[in-house]
């Protein structure tokens, strides 16, 4: 229960992150997806059940404050977070590679799945422009925040499960 309660306090704090501290550190109109890098933590740290939980809750917060319609980045942010949730069985914590390599596809394909759905249906065509000028830098700025953020995500998470664990064991008496 404590878990899902600090989880929802994570979202929360990521998505406010997101849209009012890293909206003003924008570097040429780009900022980082912070809440791509607590799907994709949350659901490689778990499983896909946890993170499609996670990637729905965070998708509805943007689909509810930004979207156009309601549930598309909702199903977006769900399937990166079961994507990510099948490298569960794969993931170290002692090893940052993976979750950088993960953050990093799944930024990649929030922003071309967005850019096929959001553009080039609409006839716009112009994909090298969107790949170099938004897809690449929010990459780079995403990659660069997830170093200092992961670690904390890891960090908060390591000591709620030591916390759990603490409260599980049975005191025997003499």
């Amino acid at each position: 229960m404590k878990k899902n309660i600090i989880l929802f306090f994570v979202i929360l704090l990521g998505f406010v992150l997101q849209t009012t501290l890293f909206q003003a550190l924008n570097l040429g109109g780009i900022s980082p997806n912070i809440l791509i890098i607590i799907t994709a933590s949350y659901g490689f740290m778990f499983d896909k059940k946890y993170g499609m939980v996670v990637g729905f809750i965070c998708g509805l917060l943007m689909d509810i404050f930004y979207g156009d319609v309601l549930g598309f980045y909702a199903l977006i942010y769900l399937y990166i977070g079961a994507a990510n949730g099948a490298f569960h069985s794969i993931f170290y914590q002692e090893d940052i590679k993976l979750p950088l390599l993960l953050i990093l596809a799944s930024d990649f394909v929030y922003s071309f799945t967005c850019y096929v759905l959001l553009y080039l249906l609409r006839h716009r065509f112009h994909f090298i422009f969107y790949l170099r000028n938004i897809i690449l830098p929010e990459m780079v700025y995403t990659i660069f925040v997830t170093v200092f953020l992961y670690p904390f995500i890891l960090l908060l998470n390591r000591s709620i499960d030591d916390t759990e664990r603490g409260e599980h064991k049975v005191v025997k008496k003499d």
